[in-house]
């Protein structure tokens, strides 16, 4: 048989082969190309645990995760590499179970485990509409999410998966907010996305106080002199002290993360007194 024959039968054979009705192998996604509308390259969203909820007082709710999920996929095909760090408050929160009489680290290590509950139930959200990610965990869980390995991490990044940071530090004491901040310096995040039920920082909590005005821009300064519920303290000092921006805005209303991608004012920036001027 000559090489042109082989050909035309390996041919046949892969016609055969996809005309059975067999499965076909899903395609390895690569990193598609950035597109030049973009503001930013790479970025962090944090999501508290208490959005998953939707209007369920506890819990996950199936619909309000797949919306998650479809306003990241919006940002990833447009070639943003995208990390998420998410919060536990919809299942437990340690802080509160501490000052009801259970030793601190304890709850807080509880805590950790409903971050990863959590990080699951978005990471199937996003694979059943095609996009690769992979769960990293603070914690070690070796059957249900890689550890976390920081150049690892950027190299998931970099082939276009989308990197879900599960069980905050792995340390307790530290917030989730301190959790997003820490991930996203290590992996050179250029902002933080910080996903909420309003659209940015009052001057108080807008539902308790309707006369409560909105800031378009905050310095990280007043953001602690305040004592404003933007992050905690913690993570608001090491964006300080690195010069990471937050952006806070409202995860409810759709296409609010690509806009911003983008480049269009929503929400509050917190940054640097220089930039928040420019």
């Amino acid at each position: 048989m000559n090489k042109t024959a082989g050909r035309k039968a390996s041919k046949g054979k892969l016609k055969s082969a996809a005309d059975s009705g067999k499965p076909a192998v899903p395609a390895r996604r690569t990193a598609k190309p950035l597109s030049r509308k973009l503001r930013y390259k790479r970025i962090l969203l944090k999501l508290s645990g208490e959005a998953l909820m939707g209007d369920r007082g506890y819990g996950i709710d199936p619909a309000t995760v797949e919306f998650m999920a479809s306003e990241v996929k919006k940002i990833a095909d447009m070639g943003l590499q995208v990390a998420v760090v998410i919060g536990g408050g919809n299942i437990f929160r340690g802080v509160e179970a501490s000052v009801k009489g259970m030793e601190r680290a304890s709850a807080d290590y509880m805590g950790m485990l409903a971050t990863v509950i959590n990080a699951l139930a978005l990471q199937n959200s996003l694979e059943r509409i095609g996009l690769q990610t992979r769960v990293q965990s603070a914690i070690e869980m070796q059957e249900l999410a890689e550890p976390y390995i920081r150049r690892k991490a950027m190299r998931h990044l970099e082939k276009g998966r989308i990197v879900i940071f599960a069980a905050g530090t792995g340390n307790p004491y530290f917030t989730t907010d301190t959790a997003a901040a820490l991930r996203a310096m290590e992996i050179g995040a250029e902002v933080i996305f910080k996903g909420t039920k309003v659209d940015g920082v009052y001057t108080a909590d807008p539902v308790k106080d309707p006369s409560a005005k909105r800031f378009d821009e905050i310095s990280y300064l007043d953001v602690l002199r305040y004592n404003l519920k933007v992050m905690d303290s913690t993570a608001i000092s090491l964006c300080m002290d690195n010069n990471l921006p937050i952006v806070v805005f409202n995860l409810k209303k759709p296409d609010n993360i690509k806009n911003l991608v983008m480049g269009k004012r929503i929400g509050t920036m917190v940054a640097g007194v220089e930039k928040c001027k420019s």
